[in-house]
């Protein structure tokens, strides 16, 4: 990865945390996007000190916040005059509560998908810059498991309705509201590389649109999301002895950033199904339950909406 500049989003702890110290180590120039934090702090200042003729950053950015999106925006294109090599869009959040962002929308569809939407949009230019120069640049998204727990794209769910989505059910089995609004955020994570791959394909681009998902994997996204109240302990422990280590469940999008061989719209994890939850990440074909027109066409729309600005390619 020397000579390449990678920007990840979420990088304090699990898969995010593996994937910057992983492409650290590969050489390559690092721009990490977290929420101002002590953790946000301590982990450059590892990195830093661990790798230290790599080039390290650490820009604050609020997924929950588009203005501070922005900020982060421009600060990424000031200290990436050359071009972004990839752009992963790995930061997440779990079943959390009906509540909506300072813009107005859900909180966890904000941060997954909406922000990372604006991100793509506004560093579109740099991906460009290097996959004319270099003969390829990627955007790679995460979704999860959770994607196939979603039959359809429903647009109340990538709209201004931030705490008016269901309430805070909780049963990961029998369609408790905080899920139904994860699963739709994973689904559109899906989605909008479904839809990317497409337009990219269609103009003969050179940027690549990957997705990839952890399995289950045992990072602090588990632990968050019980103490926001949307898991019980007791669930939470029955699950995590099954799941794989944070290192293992960090190669599906390891290997969309790294892998030579990786191409644009494949889909990267432990396996295609709802038992996909550990063992060796490898390629298969994005399912037709988001990669249709109807929900490529609803996804873009409402997203464009959302930021404010249409997102031509």
């Amino acid at each position: 990865m020397k000579n390449k500049t990678v920007v990840i989003t979420g990088t304090t702890t699990g898969t995010g945390y593996v994937a910057a110290t992983t492409v650290a180590e590969l050489g390559a120039k690092l721009i990490m996007l977290n929420r101002p934090s002590k953790r946000s702090k301590k982990i450059h200042d590892e990195i830093m000190k661990k790798y230290q003729e790599t080039e390290v950053y650490t820009i604050d950015c609020d997924l929950q916040s588009f203005f501070s999106v922005h900020n982060a925006i421009s600060k990424i294109i000031e200290i990436c005059p050359e071009g972004i090599d990839v752009l992963c869009n790995n930061a997440g959040v779990m079943a959390l509560m009906d509540i909506a962002t300072e813009d107005g929308y859900d909180i966890q569809m904000q941060t997954n998908h909406l922000s990372h939407f604006l991100l793509v949009c506004e560093l579109f230019t740099l991906l460009e810059k290097t996959s004319t120069e270099k003969g390829e640049s990627r955007i790679v998204n995460h979704s999860s498991i959770a994607r196939l727990t979603v039959k359809k794209l429903k647009k109340e769910y990538l709209g201004k309705n931030g705490g008016n989505l269901g309430g805070n059910g909780k049963s990961m089995f029998f369609g408790g509201a905080r899920w139904k609004r994860y699963g739709q955020t994973k689904f559109a994570n899906a989605a909008f590389t479904a839809t990317l791959h497409e337009k990219l394909q269609t103009k003969r681009s050179k940027i690549k649109a990957l997705v990839a998902h952890p399995g289950l994997s045992n990072t602090e996204l588990q632990v968050t999301t019980m103490k926001d109240g949307g898991m019980a302990k007791k669930m939470t422990g029955f699950m995590m002895k099954r799941s794989q280590s944070a290192e293992d469940g960090a190669m599906g999008i390891l290997s969309c950033i790294c892998l030579p061989e990786a191409e644009s719209g494949q889909f990267w994890g432990p396996g295609k199904g709802m038992m996909a939850m550990k063992g060796k990440a490898k390629p298969f074909n994005m399912e037709k339950s988001y990669n249709n027109n109807r929900t490529k066409t609803l996804l873009w729309e409402k997203s464009c909406e959302a930021i404010g600005k249409e997102f031509i390619i």
